[in-house]
Order: C-alpha cells, then structure tokens, then sequence
C-alpha cells in the first residue's frame, strides 16, 4: 500500500518537472532571458527616502549610459588623425553610439539663450567689485575692452556687454571644464599629451548583454585603429559598459569553472564510492531539478535573474547533492530485506531536519537590505527544496536494494569512523580545549573590521588606470559624493544652492577642493537676478555714471545712451531650471536638476577636485543648512554593511537557537552534539581569518549562517545512526563535506570579493566541522527519542 501511494507522489512530482521543464524551455527559447549583470542591483535601496534615492540613480544614470574616449598624441596633428580612424570604425556601425558634434554654428548657438539676460548674469568676483570699485574703474575697464586688442574675447557687439560683464560670467562657465573647442574638435591637455575628447552616448542600456556583446568589441576594434593611423598615440577609454562587460566575463568564466569543477568532483567521489553509473546520474538528477526550480521561481518572483545569483548558484551544487548522497549511502547499509520506501520513511525525519537547517541558512541571506543577495537566498533555498522533493519522491523508487555496492574507497573511509578520537571527559580533550581557546583567542583578538564597500569592487586595473587618468584630465566630479539641496519650490533650491556656494567658496580659496557644478551656476535665483539688474543699472547705467562717461569717450550721444541702457535693462522674466533645460548648453549638466519628487523640489551641487582629506570639511560646510544634505553613497553603504554584520552577528546566534529548538524535541540530551561540531568550527574559521589578516566583513558572517544551514546536516546524518557500527551515515558525511568543500573551495578563488569571502569562509569551516563531527558523535546505540 505504502508503495503505490509513493507510486502516486512519484508520478504527481514527475507532472511538475514536466511543467519546469516548459517553463525554462519557455524562458530561454522564447523569452529570451539574459542575466543582469548591473553591479548596482546588489546594493541596498534608500526605500525611506525617495528624493535621496532620486539624486543618486539620477547621477549615475547620467554616466551609466555615457562612453567617453580620448585619444592623445604629442603632437596635435596625430592625434586628430589617430581620432579621425578611430571615428572612422564607428561610422560603419550607425545607431550604436551617438557622439556630439562640434561646429561654429553649434558653438554661437549656445551662447543665445543667455545673452537677454546677460546683465543678470554676473560673477561673484564681479558682483563684489560692484559694490566696491569706482564709477572711473568701470570706465577704464570698458573703454580697454573697447580698444585693447589683448582684452579677451568679445561676445557679440559693444553695446551688448559694454562692461565685459557677460564675458567674464561666460569665462567663468567655461573655467567649470578644462575642455576647450579646437578645429571642430573638443580638447584637453596635460603635459605629455594633445587629446581629441569624443564623448558618446549608447543607445542600449549599459547593462544589457546587447550593448556588452556590440559596443565592446567596436571600441576595442577602432582603438586598433586609430593605433595603427598613429603608433604613439595613446586612447583613453571609460564607461559603465565596459566594467560591466569585464563583470559579465568574469562571472561567466567562475560560474563556468565553478560549476564545471564541482559537478566534475561529484561525479568523480561518486563513482569511486560506488563504482556504478547510476548513483551519479540520480544525484545528477536531483541537482538538475534544483536548478530548474530555482530559475523558474526567481523570474516569477523578480522577473530577472542576476549573473552573480548563477556564480553563487552553482556552489549550490555541493550542497543540493546531500539528501541523494545519505540516502544512496543508507541504502549500501539497509538490511537486506528492508525496501526502498520503507527505508525512506525511516530516513524521513533526518532529511525533513536537514531541510529545514539548510533552507534557515540561506534564507538567512534574505534578511539583508541586498536585492541580490535576497536573490541568491531565493535562488539556493528553492533549488534545495526541490532536490530534496526529487530524493523524498522518486529516489525509492529508482534505487532497488541490490542495484548498489560500495567500492574500496568507501569501505577504507568508513573504517576510519571506529579510530577517530572522540571528545570525551578526560585529560587529553581538557588539553586540546584549552589549545583550542588559546589559539582561537589570538585570532580573535587579531580579528579587524573593514565594511568599505570599495573593498569590495576588483574591475581589471587596466580600467582603473583609464578612469583615474581620464578623470584628472577632465577634473570630473564622483557620482557618489554631492550635496543633495530640496526646497518648497525652485527658486527656494536655487538660494540654499547660493548660501552653499558661499560656504564652499573659502574650501576652492583652500585649494581643498577645484570647485562646484550646481544649477544655480547657471540659473542664478530669481531673487539674485532682480538684485543684480538693480545693481547693475544703480552703479553703470544711472545718469552720470559710468556708462555716460563711456558715451562721452567714444563720442557718442544722449540717444546712443538711452538706447544702450534701454537694450539691456529691457524688462525680461527671470531666467528659470526649465528654460535652461530646453536649450544645448544645459546637456552636460541636466543630471543636477531633480526637479518636482513627491511635492518637493530639489537639486544636485556636485564638487570637482575632491581629495579624501577634504571630506570632514565638506561634511561639516552643509552642517546646520535647511534643506542641504551631504551625501557620500560610499560611506552611507560602508555604514549599511557595518550594521548589518553586526546585525547579523546576532541573528547566526538566533539562528542557532532556532535550530537547537528544532532539534531537541527528536534528540533531547543529544541535541548539542548535532550542533557543537558547527559552532566550534565557526569560532575556528573566525580565529583563522584573524590569523591569517583577514579583516571581517558583511559577507563572512553570511557565510558562517550559511555553514550553519549547510554542515549542520552532518551532525544530523550521525546522530540518526549512533554507535560506529554503521559506517553509512559517515560515508554520507564524507561525501557530502568533500563536495561542498569542492564547491565553495572553487567559489573561495572567485575574483569578485564578496563571493570570495562566502568561499574562504565556508571552505574553512566545512573542513573543520567535517573533521569535528565524529568527535561529538554519540557512542550509544540509541540516539534520540
């Protein structure tokens, strides 16, 4: 009876493969499912404050989808022609990337949306000297402008800017880039070099597989290019796409190797234990099913799937393998005349305590404010349910008790299970205890913190090198580090931008930072604009002032006068955010400009030149400013991992109660010998990092939750079978930590940080408890309740 309703079970579980089998066919086939590969998915969302949360996508959205590329040479003319074959690749792929262009005509386009209101555009310097120089200073200073050939440069006629005033406000502007138009070219310099600047924009999201697999190797293919039309130039290339596209192929290659390696051990371990094909194909099954449920579930559930999820994922292999492992190695053991079904049921509790141990492990991951680690819990605890849904419904049925016998690899391990030491109530143990706290101690007391997230981003250092350069050459500001100003409406944003801007200015004077980039630059408030008309026509334009004193000069008459004074005093409405935002100029500063978010309106003022030592100071000049905040992205997700390591210190510990209460009820008194193995190897894997210099992070306290789900199972599998009669259980322990050890051993290697964190930590620990477990095994023949 028992066996036709598993008969059952078996071919309901079979309906819902079948119906993963279409979904993933589905998925791949049809949907077409790529990996996300945004680095920025795995860090924590600022969900209590929306505008917070705005400025910050608003910044990097405005790099993310921008390449830029800058090819150098000594001498001028190679570069423009080392520029012209790299621009010349480009053009034979059309739609992939948007480059600006430069003409006379763009250029004197640019300057029109400010020159009606130029005499409400001034600069600091020339405000102050307003309020403080002579009416003869004013006069002096405009007839040189007159007819000084080496005055600077002149911005339409003399009537339009009689003073210079709008020349130098547009000089300032320009002062805010070291980029400076050159033969239809952008340009830079530094000391070595005469760059061409070709700033592109892609049309395919940065993150996309698409623009990886397109716009990489077509910049890689004109950088040869312009190599060749000019072998001593140098191409300078930066862009999110290219750290994704170096991400995505790292990834790629540790989730192949990974996966590769550990699937290749178990199937290795596999048959030298059993010598038969059929155990490795069953196991096999069960982790293929595990992987189908866990895509399935995270694409319904998130509606994508993260590349980092996958790497992660396929160290699930050595976990995913356990339940098939025990009851294969219990099924060598059975009596000769116990069936597969019953032997199952006798093996049940064990597998249900395992299970659950390990799904508390990993959903630990899911506590964390980490989208991608919350998907990774999903990911690894779904496919675990699932295999062991495949091991409970159709193993018994797959597996017949003469199909299978151990080889002499399992006969020789099993038989060191009756000569391993035992931890016991004597001298010895007292003596190994006490080493144990001793060496323990010192590592723990060696043990620092480092929750940098910086520390935990590793991109090819050929890219760092180019961004470095590219960003000293163009004094650009970070994307991570701004002041984020908010306001009842945009002219309150634009006079908290000007009170900052005034704070800031004595920090410039320091040389502690090279400057600001803010809307207000651009759009003075509609307060100051109205000040400085007034100022303007009270200490030039009034009757017998300076401009009158010009007229007389040059010889012209009251009408000429009258004439210029009515010109530029027309009356106009205040330049506004949204005017500015319609014209060209505004382009490369669009990103500052948040505008309405949830009935407030705010703003970005970004900093150029911006050293590390500067930080206390620009953190302290926002201090006691309504409405401006000091936002450091890096400090507020380094804060983020600190607090939550230590939060989820404390949860490990919880976790360990919870799984001692799940415990109890079935082993009663021998309930600490299931976990102590774990618990004693977590102390030790934390004292070896400190040993060995490694400072604690996040990652390494999620990995000992992890191990507590994963390894906990050893101490299960032998305490469902005590005495050392049995060797099965042992065997299943020693396959089971090999496999895993294999696993996250290989993960242990990965170059992204966090992931070599998970793997160095659960590699220690695995092979410790593994060691550990038949130390605090029970002796006695009856175990539990």
């Amino acid at each position: 009876m028992e066996v036709k309703r598993h008969k059952w079970l078996a071919w309901t579980w079979a309906l819902v493969v079948c119906a993963l089998l279409g979904h993933n066919a589905y998925l791949w086939m049809v949907q077409r499912i790529v990996p996300d590969t945004d680095i920025l998915a795995l860090l924590p969302v600022q969900e209590r404050d929306r505008v917070l949360q705005e400025s910050f996508t608003h910044m990097v959205d405005a790099a993310q989808q921008r390449v830029i590329v800058l090819v150098g040479a000594a001498d001028w003319q190679d570069a423009k022609r080392a520029a012209d074959a790299y621009n010349a690749v480009l053009a034979t792929r059309p739609g992939v990337l948007d480059a600006v262009k430069l003409s006379d005509e763009t250029q004197g386009g640019w300057l029109a949306p400010f020159q009606k209101h130029s005499v409400a555009l001034l600069t600091a310097q020339q405000e102050a000297q307003l309020r403080s120089e002579t009416p003869q200073f004013w006069t002096e200073a405009s007839l040189a402008k007159l007819y000084t050939a080496f005055s600077g440069p002149k911005l339409g006629a003399f009537r339009d800017d009689p003073f210079g005033l709008f020349t130098g406000w547009v000089q300032e502007r320009a002062q805010e880039t070291p980029v400076r138009p050159r033969d239809d070219r952008l340009f830079v310099a530094d000391g070595e070099r005469q760059y061409v600047l070709m700033p592109m924009t892609m049309r395919a999201p940065a993150f996309s597989m698409t623009a990886q697999q397109t716009v990489v190797p077509l910049l890689e293919q004109a950088k040869q290019a312009a190599l060749n039309a000019a072998p001593q130039a140098r191409v300078i290339t930066a862009g999110v796409v290219l750290h994704a596209s170096a991400a995505s192929s790292q990834a790629e290659g540790e989730m192949s190797t990974i996966g590769v390696g550990s699937l290749a051990g178990i199937v290795l371990l596999t048959w030298f234990t059993f010598r038969s094909l059929r155990p490795i194909a069953l196991v096999l099954l069960s982790i293929g099913i595990g992987f189908l449920g866990s895509l399935s579930v995270c694409w319904l559930l998130f509606g994508r799937i993260h590349l980092l999820t996958l790497v992660f994922g396929a160290s699930l292999i050595g976990v995913a393998q356990d339940y098939g492992i025990y009851y294969l190695c219990n099924r060598l053991s059975a009596a000769p005349g116990e069936g597969s079904v019953p032997l199952l049921k006798r093996l049940l509790p064990g597998l249900c305590l395992t299970l659950l141990a390990a799904v508390i492990g990993y959903m630990g991951l899911g506590f964390t404010p980490f989208p991608g680690l919350r998907h990774m819990a999903v990911f690894s605890a779904t496919g675990l349910v699932f295999a062991w849904l495949t091991v409970v419904f159709w193993f018994p049925l797959l597996v017949s008790g003469g199909t299978l016998k151990t080889g002499a690899l399992g006969r020789r391990y099993g038989a060191t299970l009756a000569h391993w030491p035992r931890a016991r109530m004597n001298a010895p143990t007292f003596v190994v205890g006490a080493l144990f706290v001793l060496l323990a101690g010192a590592g723990w007391s060696r043990l620092g913190v480092n929750d940098d997230i910086r520390s935990l981003q590793t991109p090819p250092r050929h890219l760092i090198d180019d961004q470095i350069k590219l960003g000293k050459l163009l004094d650009a500001p970070t994307p991570v580090q701004y002041y984020l100003v908010r306001g009842a409406s945009a002219e309150v944003v634009l006079q908290r931008e000007e009170a900052l801007k005034r704070r800031l200015d004595p920090l410039i004077a320091a040389k502690r930072i090279g400057g600001y980039q803010a809307m207000s630059n651009w759009v003075p408030s509609a307060r100051t604009q109205t000040e400085r008309r007034a100022l303007v026509e009270s200490k030039l334009l009034a009757p017998g002032g300076p401009l009158d004193a010009v007229a007389k000069a040059i010889d012209e008459d009251s009408a000429w006068v009258a004439a210029t004074r009515a010109h530029l005093m027309a009356p106009r409405a205040p330049l506004t955010p949204e005017e500015f935002l319609k014209t060209p100029p505004s382009e490369p500063w669009r990103h500052l400009w948040l505008g309405e978010i949830e009935g407030v309106h705010a703003s970005i003022v970004a900093l150029r030149g911006m050293s590390m030592a500067a930080l206390p100071d620009l953190r302290k000049a926002g201090e006691g400013m309504e409405g401006v905040q000091w936002v450091d992205k890096v400090a507020e997700i380094s804060s983020v991992l600190g607090r939550y390591r230590a939060y989820m210190g404390w949860a490990v510990l919880a976790a360990y109660a919870v799984v001692f209460a799940l415990l109890y009820p079935r082993y009663r008194g021998n309930a600490w010998r299931v976990l102590a193995p774990t618990a004693v190897a977590s102390i030790a894997t934390l004292g070896v990092l400190g040993l060995a210099g490694q400072p604690l992070q996040l990652f390494h306290v999620l990995a000992l939750m992890l191990l507590l789900g994963v390894v906990v199972d050893y101490g299960i599998f032998m305490q469902e079978h005590p005495g050392l009669r049995d060797t099965a259980p042992w065997l299943a322990v020693g396959l089971s930590a090999a496999n895993t050890i294999l696993a996250f051993g290989l993960l242990g290697l990965s170059r992204t940080p966090a992931l070599q964190a998970f793997g160095l930590t659960m590699l220690i620990g695995t092979t410790l408890a593994w060691l550990l477990v038949p130390c605090f095994a029970n002796t006695k023949e009856k175990a539990h309740a």
